[in-house]
């Protein structure tokens, strides 16, 4: 049997995810602040704008890289493969960047990680296989303990961004009823 490259998005950006990571690591900790986006946003400087996107790829732990490459690795090839590779870098790229303004505009945190595209792909993923016009119960069901978890989540301390997380889960959602059967290309 061959090795099939059979979801380049999706294998590309945990790539990049763990390369980011251990670069890190050998860099003594002087590479995650490029894939961090912080409080606030220097619209005037280049790297400050593109680090809204590209605090997806950067990971605080082991825990947290693996936690979320699981995710990507199992839901990700899915979704490509029902809605295409060009839709879901599109839907990545959108994801990170809308949750990485709300990050700036309403906390005053840092943000890194996958976490919302993660989301995002736990709520789109529960479009797979439905027709033009239905909701799926599964995706009522997904989103009723999806949000739940994350309300709860909110009334902890913690290091997680729950934001992101809804943030991310509202995309999905946008994108499965926006895409609809999807696409194959």
């Amino acid at each position: 049997m061959a090795l099939k490259f059979n979801s380049p998005v999706i294998l590309g950006f945990s790539l990049i995810c763990t390369l980011v990571y251990f670069g890190n690591i050998f860099m003594l900790n002087s590479l995650l602040p490029f894939f961090t986006v912080y409080d606030s946003v220097n619209w005037s400087n280049p790297f400050s704008i593109v680090t809204l996107v590209t605090h997806s790829a950067g990971h605080g732990s082991v825990e947290h890289l693996l936690g979320n490459l699981t995710f990507v690795l199992l839901l990700g090839p899915i979704i490509e493969e029902k809605y295409g590779s060009n839709n879901t870098l599109f839907m990545m790229v959108f994801t990170a960047l809308i949750t990485g303004l709300i990050n700036v505009f309403f906390f005053n945190s840092g943000l890194l990680g996958a976490s919302g595209i993660v989301f995002m792909f736990i709520l789109l993923v529960s479009f797979t296989n439905v027709k033009a016009g239905q909701i799926p119960v599964t995706f009522i069901l997904v989103a009723a303990l999806f949000i739940g978890k994350e309300v709860l989540n909110t009334l902890q301390t913690n290091q997680i961004s729950e934001a992101a997380h809804i943030i991310g889960g509202i995309c999905g959602s946008l994108f499965g009823f926006t895409l609809g059967s999807g696409r194959t290309t």
